[in-house]
């Protein structure tokens, strides 16, 4: 059973005017998926008038991250994105939550794309409730052989190993384990109750100890609203895929009346 430490839970408080806020995850931007990465632009270049009052970004916004001196080449596709997204964050406060995917995302990535860290969980107050947000990877308890993954690399005294190695030797690591990951998705794909899902008995007590009735999270790649019962229900977020059919690019937005769906 995950334990995070609810009795100092993140909260994060909307400023007053807001109105809207919108919600997405699992972008998994690469060179390799130029689609999805125009699909990404344009949301981003929306005019102020159309944008919600804040972004929240819950997890796996990259395929991969093996550290912010990646961005010391100011041609590398990370200084790419970064540079639009802090773009965007003049206007529009941009929020981060790190998935499984980008958790190597630090202090000096976060500037540079103008994002404020989330950690995961983190409370959200608007519109007089309160929201709890994760990525949901912690979550899903069935999926044993990746927790004990997730808390190896996400120890303190594995990250300061890794990320001391060359950052081409980092890229190397970083494709061998994408192509593992991508192998494993494809011998599964066939067969969706293989899939790991979110434990609904946990979800349940990560909203009691929350004093929240809605879970936001991603990671799943199944979006739908799941009644948890006794007035809980877990809102799950899309992955993006420009190149499926049909394409992938949703975002949540909700505002005082409740959630809608918009495209990019």
């Amino acid at each position: 059973m995950t334990n995070p430490s609810f009795d100092r839970l993140a909260e994060l408080r909307a400023s007053a005017h807001w109105q809207a806020v919108d919600f997405i995850s699992d972008l998994h931007l690469h060179p390799g998926e130029p689609q999805t990465l125009e699909a990404w632009q344009r949301y981003l270049e929306r005019r102020p008038s159309e944008r919600a009052d804040a972004l929240i970004i819950l997890g796996d916004l990259f395929e991969v991250w093996v550290g912010d001196d990646a961005l010391e080449n100011p041609d590398s596709f990370g200084s790419l994105c970064a540079r639009q997204l802090h773009q965007h964050s003049i206007d529009t406060p941009v929020f981060f939550m790190c998935g499984n995917r980008d958790f190597l995302i630090g202090p000096s990535a976060l500037r540079a794309c103008g994002m404020q860290g989330l950690d995961d969980p983190t409370v959200l107050e608007f519109a007089g409730k309160r929201w709890l947000l994760s990525h949901g990877d912690a979550l899903c308890l069935d999926d044993t052989d990746y927790l004990a993954f997730r808390a190896m690399v996400r120890s303190a005294e594995w990250q300061r190993s890794f990320l001391a190695q060359p950052l081409a030797q980092r890229e190397a690591v970083a494709r061998d384990l994408r192509e593992r990951s991508e192998a494993r998705k494809k011998s599964l794909a066939h067969d969706p109750a293989l899939w790991a899902d979110v434990d609904a008995e946990e979800a349940r007590r990560w909203l009691r100890a929350a004093d929240a009735e809605t879970l936001i999270h991603g990671h799943t790649h199944r979006p739908a609203t799941h009644d948890l019962g006794d007035g809980l229900r877990r809102v799950v977020l899309s992955d993006w895929d420009a190149a499926a059919d049909p394409a992938r690019l949703d975002i949540l937005r909700l505002d005082r009346s409740g959630f809608s769906h918009l495209r990019p």
